[in-house]
Order: structure tokens, then sequence, then C-alpha cells
């Protein structure tokens, strides 16, 4: 397995510092360059490995603190497993500091992440990838809507209101996208309900993006993250699998 080298680094946005990780394969390069938008629980130990193991299949991954507005990571205390007392109690902490974070903010922030990726050394010129769990994969659409010269893939997990009724909602930016996505959705998954997913895969059809969308059987909301009572080893896998098959094509 790829040695990868990890450190912990600041993105200057336009509304303060992002705390975040960076990780790309030791030596050589630079290499492929990959944002990674966490889940609400945000950037930790579990997160920090699925960098790294991106890193090890010869990607540069920029992992931040997207919540940073409200403290460095964690901004709340995590437990090393997340099981599902502490889930709920964890999203009525984290539940109001998701929904604060509005699509204008997040965009703006998605801007210094990219200028932060295009200047880092270890980073190869040219677009990148994105890859999102839950409330990622909302971020990761957006991004891939906002600056489709500057994404050439992306891919979302058991996202979250991906395709709402709101005037704001991400898939309404289909028609903009330019990149390849892949979203592997929960199977009944409260976060995104059977009228979202056929909302998305419209939008995404009518706009002629080049998509897959697969929905997971017997997956929860979760399902990727080891960490918590929801990881599931056959959607992970599953997962893992569509991830390195997007961005082997893309790049």
């Amino acid at each position: 397995m790829t040695a990868v080298q990890g450190t912990a680094v600041d993105v200057r946005t336009e509304d303060g510092t992002a705390d975040a990780y960076l990780v790309h394969p030791e030596g050589g390069g630079p290499h492929p360059a990959v944002l990674l938008y966490m889940d609400a629980f945000g950037p930790r130990p579990g997160l920090r490995s699925l960098a790294d193991r991106l890193a090890a299949a010869g990607y540069t991954v920029l992992l931040p603190n997207v919540l940073y507005r409200n403290g460095r990571a964690p901004v709340v205390e995590l437990p090393e497993f997340i099981d599902d007392e502490a889930r709920g109690r964890l999203f009525r902490h984290l539940g109001p500091l998701v929904h604060a974070l509005t699509p204008d903010d997040a965009m703006r922030d998605a801007d210094a992440y990219l200028r932060y990726l295009a200047d880092c050394p270890a980073a190869a010129d040219g677009p990148v990838a994105l890859v999102g769990y839950c409330m990622g994969a909302r971020l990761a659409l957006y991004t891939a809507g906002t600056y489709p010269d500057r994404v050439a893939a992306a891919a979302g997990f058991h996202g979250a209101r991906l395709a709402t009724d709101t005037p704001d909602s991400a898939h309404l930016l289909a028609g903009r996208i330019t990149a390849e996505l892949y979203f592997g959705h929960a199977d009944n998954d409260p976060a995104l309900p059977p009228e979202e997913v056929e909302r998305l895969e419209k939008a995404l059809t009518e706009a002629g993006v080049r998509h897959r969308c697969e929905v997971y059987p017997g997956a929860e909301h979760g399902f990727t993250q080891a960490d918590t009572s929801v990881y599931q080893e056959e959607g992970d896998r599953r997962h893992w699998a569509a991830v390195l098959d997007l961005l082997g094509r893309t790049f």
C-alpha cells in the first residue's frame, strides 16, 4: 500500500479560516486533486482515514471543516464510535449548524478550497474531483454546478436534501454541470425520500449530465462511515469501487 503524508492546514476564506486536513502520497507528485466534503460529524479519525485511502490510491486530498464558522473540528465533542443514541444527541447540536450554512456561504468557501488546491504544490494542475458524504454530497452537487470549469467529476453518498422543492435546491444547477456525477443513495433514507431521488434523476437526465444514480439495498443513511452504527460493509465496499472507478476515468 502506498505510504501517505497527511498534515493539518488552514485555508483562508472570505469569512475566516477553515481548518482542514491535507494528505497525499509520499514522494513524487504532483497528484490529481480531490476535494473531500465531510458529513455532518465532520473531520475526525474515521473521515481522515477515508482521505488517507484516497491518497494511497494516488490522489492529493483536501478535507476541510465546512462548519469552521462554529469552531475548529470537532465542532462538538464526538465519541470514538457513534451509536444510535449518540447520533440523535449529536444531531440535536449539529443540525442547526448544518442548516445555517447557506448555499452562498458554502460556495464562497468552495472557491477558497478550490483555489487552495490550485496553488498546492502536491496537487496537479487542472480540474479537481469532489467526493461528499451526507451533507457533503449536497455540497459536491452545488460545487459542480457553481464552478463547472473547475470540477471534472463528483461523487456523493447517502446525500441529504439533494433535490428539495426550495428555490435554492442543488439539483436546480444541473444545467450548468459539465462534470461526470455518481450518487450512491441509501435505501429508505429519510434524508432523501423517493420523490427527491426521482427529482434528481430527472434533472440530471434532462440537462444531459453524464451520471449514474444507484440505490444501495438495505443501506442506511451514513452507511459508508465505519465509526458509526449504521455502517454497512457491503455498501462501503461498493461505494469505494464506485469512487475509484469514477476517478480512474476522470484522471
